[in-house]
């Protein structure tokens, strides 16, 4: 019954996180930012983590991140709008490529439970290979450095996503040794931003971040940006 409410949860919610959004600024912009729901929470009030990116930086960031996204996605229609992290990306001037993914593969492909498999098909235990490293390559290919984004933590407070530690904490182990093989990537962890009992980091579902929580993201993306001058 939990896996069949998850999935009609996303199901729900991908409806509304679909589409290019450009934040305010407009014009030409260096700056892509794909991936799910972590990046389009808050979208439609303009405080999501590439709009707060955009605010820090002062110039346009084009985001595509879908509600509902994932890594290993088969559907070719729904794929090809976005459902499909990697269709999210065209081709483009971009210095960055901000990406996040492979939470709601883990949380509504398999329930964070018996996820081997799944998780060896995102990415290899030295980073090496599978979907995320193969999106990764396709980038850095480009010449576009990239940023990939993990997942916040919960709290301790009820989270739906409590049990799904252990494999967060894989996911961002693999995703550290896939960015130790390429100086043009970084991987940023949030393991370590929500205070435990602090419930001010995640929206009131307990699952994505909230404004503040997307505010420190984007401060924190913003300043990789800043440090490292192409």
């Amino acid at each position: 019954m939990t896996r069949v409410f998850l999935c009609l949860f996303a199901a729900l919610f991908a409806l509304a996180g679909c589409g290019e959004t450009i934040s305010s600024g407009g014009g030409d912009a260096r700056i892509l930012a794909m991936g799910d729901s972590m990046l389009a929470w808050h979208s439609s009030s303009n405080r999501s983590i590439s709009d707060e990116i955009e605010r820090d930086l002062g110039e346009p960031v084009v985001d595509r991140s879908v509600v509902g996204a994932r890594m290993i996605y088969e559907l070719p229609v729904s794929g090809a709008m976005g459902m499909n992290i990697s269709k999210q990306y065209k081709p483009g001037a971009w210095d960055w490529v901000i990406v996040n993914g492979g939470g709601n593969d883990l949380w509504l492909g398999c329930n964070c439970s018996r996820c081997d498999h799944k998780m060896d098909k995102m990415i290899s235990k030295d980073g090496a290979s599978g979907e995320i490293p193969a999106l990764v390559r396709k980038v850095r290919a480009t010449g576009a450095r990239v940023v990939y984004l993990g997942y916040l933590r919960s709290p301790g407070m009820g989270s739906p996503i409590e049990h799904c530690r252990d494999e967060g904490d894989e996911l961002d182990r693999r995703l550290t040794a896939m960015a130790r093989r390429d100086e043009g990537v970084t991987f940023v962890s949030l393991a370590k931003l929500v205070p435990y009992g602090d419930h001010s980091y995640h929206a009131l579902d307990m699952v994505h971040p909230s404004m503040k929580a997307s505010a420190k993201i984007g401060a924190m993306v913003a300043q990789i940006i800043q440090n490292k001058p192409l």
